[in-house]
């Protein structure tokens, strides 16, 4: 398969459905081919949800939806056991059963709930009355989030977040972005999105992000990008060597959808806000935000060791 028209494919089918937001679809896809997960960051009404499932359909995957709110109970995402009129013991699978989950509005979801998804982002597996089950393949979660200072929301734990591949922040729409909206709302009853790859494609792309080749310059480039947000005054946090390593696997599938053999540090320097914006903590006093961090890294790191 051609990793390049492939890509290329999916992004025509959803861009009928989606104004703008084109670097996100793309990295939402990205994550997909890297095997990874993605959170998606944005006020309500900003397509989060709508870009999630257009996506879904357009790779032919199983999707299913939860929605984050105080009350949502563990039971009601990964399912529960329970005994039938037999006296036989029975399990009921939940939506996380799937290939694509679309969390909405995790962050409003009480953290013992969001805490339990700790097994199924890194094992790809769920504990139900004692019994070990394998998620589907692929298993992609892609989990909303409202900023903040949105009233209900809480904040997400590290231990969490860093389960993710990407974090990908949605803005407002420009004003012919906004227009657009309105034209594909118009039309949305007539145009049905086009299946234009399957799930075993979808297989087969995750095998070859591992045949992209990644040379030592670029190895280096990425470690001393990460040590340098540890360095960094105005950073509590810095990244952990899990920001290394899904540089690398990204930035492979970034390489492969572009119809490359090879990761580039233009490539790292594209992912750094994605891979490191969920990762890293600054301090509150610093006058300096996270992304001020990483521009500042991306803008005065060396793309070559001086050692």
């Amino acid at each position: 398969m051609d990793a390049k028209e492939a890509f290329q494919n999916v992004f025509s089918e959803v861009k009928k459905h989606i104004a703008g937001n084109e670097d996100i679809i793309k990295l939402m896809f990205i994550a997909i081919v890297a095997n990874g997960h993605a959170l998606l960051e944005g006020v309500p009404g900003v397509a989060k949800t709508t870009m999630s499932k257009t996506l879904a359909d357009a790779i032919s995957a199983d999707f299913d939806r939860i929605q984050g709110m105080p009350d949502l109970d563990i039971r009601d995402v990964i399912g529960f056991a329970y005994m039938d009129e037999n006296n036989d013991i029975k399990l009921k699978k939940g939506p996380i059963f799937t290939n694509i989950l679309l969390i909405d509005e995790l962050n409003r979801a009480p953290p013992k709930t969001t805490t339990a998804l700790l097994e199924a982002l890194e094992e790809r597996q769920v504990t139900i009355s004692n019994q070990t089950l394998p998620l589907m393949k692929p298993f992609i979660a892609l989990a909303t989030q409202n900023p903040l200072n949105i009233e209900g929301t809480t904040s997400l734990p590290k231990v969490l977040t860093d389960r993710f591949l990407l974090r990908l922040a949605v803005t407002y729409p420009d004003e012919a972005q906004e227009a657009e909206i309105l034209r594909i709302k118009e039309r949305e009853e007539k145009l049905e999105v086009k299946k234009v790859l399957g799930i075993n494609d979808i297989l087969e792309l995750q095998k070859g992000v591992k045949e992209v080749i990644i040379d030592d310059k670029v190895v280096s480039y990425i470690t001393r990008f990460v040590r340098a947000t540890r360095d960094d005054i105005h950073v509590v946090m810095g990244g952990s060597p899990r920001a290394d390593i899904s540089f690398m696997t990204a930035g492979k599938a970034k390489a492969l959808i572009e119809g490359r053999k090879e990761v580039t540090i233009e490539d790292i320097k594209f992912l750094a806000k994605p891979i490191l914006s969920h990762r890293i903590v600054v301090r509150s006093t610093g006058g300096i935000g996270v992304n001020g961090v990483i521009d500042g890294i991306a803008a005065t790191l060396p793309e070559e060791s001086s050692e």
